[in-house]
């Protein structure tokens, strides 16, 4: 009985392939999966650093911007400082100007009297009652009001008493003024001295 032979059938180039030749594939598609990674990491990491840079920028332009506004800031309140200095120096130095012009109507009518002719009294007092007059004017203009006392309760916060006496008048009456007081917009700038009754004598 005649055997057949079996041919052998050659592997196909699948089953061929070595186990080296697997793991080098293997190897090359971690390689690629890994670079792509990296890809991905340096961009997402030069997203962020241009994001950064661009947050960096805004903030420095603010810094500069509010460090110029301060700068303008303190430079203008320098200048007003200044200018207030010099307001209370003139101030100080022409706050009685309007009062002073004021003055130089009483000044005048000084002078008018003073250069009436010897024996012509009536020129005289007349000059006297115009300089008495603008004066009271002036005293009005300017809230300086007088204090008379004749008559009153003596006040020790409008009144200073020279003396007392008895007389028939009640106690702590003012009985006689030797000069007049003065407030100046309710500020007592000077007394009425006065004479005082201590009441009748005992």
């Amino acid at each position: 009985m005649t055997g057949k032979k079996h041919n052998k059938q050659e592997p196909d180039a699948e089953q061929k392939a070595s186990p080296e030749q697997g793991q080098n594939v293997s190897e090359d598609a971690a390689e690629v999966t890994a670079r792509a990674e990296d890809n991905v990491a340096e961009d997402s990491v030069a997203a962020e650093v241009s994001n950064l840079t661009e947050q960096l920028s805004a903030m420095q332009e603010e810094n500069a911007r509010l460090k110029d506004g301060m700068l303008r800031t303190h430079a203008e309140m320098e200048n007003l400082r200044k200018r207030t200095q010099r307001e209370v120096a003139d101030a100080h130095k022409f706050g009685i100007e309007k009062f002073a012009t004021a003055l130089l109507d009483v000044v005048d009518n000084l002078e008018r009297a003073l250069a009436a002719e010897a024996g012509n009294e009536d020129a005289v007092r007349q000059g006297i009652e115009l300089t008495l007059n603008s004066w009271h004017d002036l005293m009005t203009r300017f809230e300086v009001k007088r204090i008379d006392a004749m008559g009153e309760m003596f006040d020790p916060h409008q009144h200073e008493a020279l003396s007392q006496m008895p007389s028939d008048e009640p106690e702590g009456m003012v009985i006689a003024q030797h000069v007049a007081g003065y407030s100046l917009h309710g500020r007592l700038i000077r007394p009425a001295r006065v004479l005082v009754s201590s009441g009748p004598a005992k």
